[in-house]
């Protein structure tokens, strides 16, 4: 398992984490959103799941991975 700390701008509320958290789930990776840093803690299986893929999945919630 791979952990990755990804910058996320745009998270706000309880809204954006159930958003992007739930997200995370649906493809199979652990994200645990951290509005007061703006940060992402992002848990996921490299041989199942790609970097490149998660961030896709966030930004498709309406953030923008830095």
């Amino acid at each position: 398992m791979k952990n990755m700390t990804l910058q996320v701008e745009g998270m706000s509320c309880q809204h954006c984490v159930n958003s992007i958290e739930g997200a995370l789930a649906e493809i199979g990776a652990t994200g645990k959103v951290h509005l007061d840093n703006n940060t992402v803690d992002v848990t996921y299986d490299e041989s199942r799941i790609t970097l490149e893929r998660i961030k896709e999945t966030i930004e498709e919630q309406g953030y923008d991975v830095l």
